[in-house]
């Protein structure tokens, strides 16, 4: 089974743990009905079709609201310290949250009591914190874009905001930046690099690149990041092996937009309603 963690725009949403199922195009969990839109709902809503695809678990959901303040992250972190050791699950997927190191390095230690430890994938504020923390190595998948790449390539940057200066036009300088934060023990055990090109990679090197097909349009579509991460998270713990899992979630997630004829005025719920059809495409081509 899947969990996944984050947070979500809205300061009145408590700490919700629950499975979460989708109704058109809102979340369910724990009784509370989200709106699917860009950031963690993304990613979830991807997640459950594809479980339901897959026939696996619905995904189970520890979320918290937080506008950027700190205050819903606080007390999700202090939440999954008390209540992870007792959770089982194949993968956890970690995604937006305010980074706060010590708090983050309080979770790992809730991980590391997990029996079994699960695949740890972490995007957003989660893989930042993970590598402002010096855990990186700790987790199994990073989704980052070629920006929080440079992030995780720069091994001074305290924080996304202070990448230095010559880490500029990456996406052009994506392998470099893959070579650089292995180097310097900034990334996970294999990264699915988003962006005009998909990369996945290790530190052993880049294992594939998908570049087609090409929809210009998903760049402007807010939240398509996200869908690609939840895709990938819930075919890992489907049992599918990461590198595989990442290369299908960027083929499918890239077939989507195909599908449904995505516009920059298309919104994100729309490519998340063609992701079950754009999976079964990919799947029976890689069979």
């Amino acid at each position: 089974m899947l969990a996944v963690v984050g947070t979500v725009p809205d300061p009145s949403i408590p700490v919700l743990d629950g499975q979460a199922t989708i109704e058109g195009d809102e979340i369910v969990v724990g009784g509370k009905r989200l709106r699917v839109g860009r950031g963690t709902t993304a990613l979830l809503a991807a997640a459950i079709k594809v479980a339901i695809l897959m026939d696996q678990p619905m995904p189970h959901a520890y979320l918290a609201g937080d506008i950027g303040t700190g205050e819903g992250s606080l007390r999700l972190y202090a939440y999954l310290t008390e209540k992870l050791p007792h959770g089982k699950f194949r993968a956890i997927a970690f995604h937006y949250i305010l980074p706060d190191v010590d708090w983050h390095n309080k979770v790992l230690l809730a991980l590391d009591a997990m029996e079994p430890r699960p695949l740890l994938l972490a995007d957003a504020g989660w893989m930042y914190v993970a590598k402002m923390s010096g855990q990186a190595p700790s987790y199994d998948l990073f989704t980052p874009d070629a920006g929080e790449l440079a992030f995780l390539a720069d091994e001074k940057a305290p924080h996304p905001f202070y990448t230095r200066g010559f880490l500029l036009k990456e996406e052009d300088r994506v392998p470099e930046l893959i070579e650089r934060a292995y180097r310097n023990e900034d990334a996970s055990r294999c990264i699915l690099v988003k962006g005009t090109r998909d990369f996945v990679a290790t530190r052993h090197g880049i294992h594939a690149t998908i570049d087609g097909p090409t929809v210009e349009a998903m760049e402007a579509i807010g939240g398509t990041g996200d869908t690609l991460s939840g895709m990938a998270a819930a075919l890992v713990a489907s049992g599918k092996d990461l590198l595989h899992a990442a290369q299908i979630a960027a083929e499918a997630n890239r077939v989507a937009g195909v599908l449904t004829r995505a516009t920059p005025a298309t919104q994100i719920h729309e490519i998340i309603g063609n992701l079950p059809r754009a999976l079964k495409e990919v799947l029976g081509s890689s069979r």
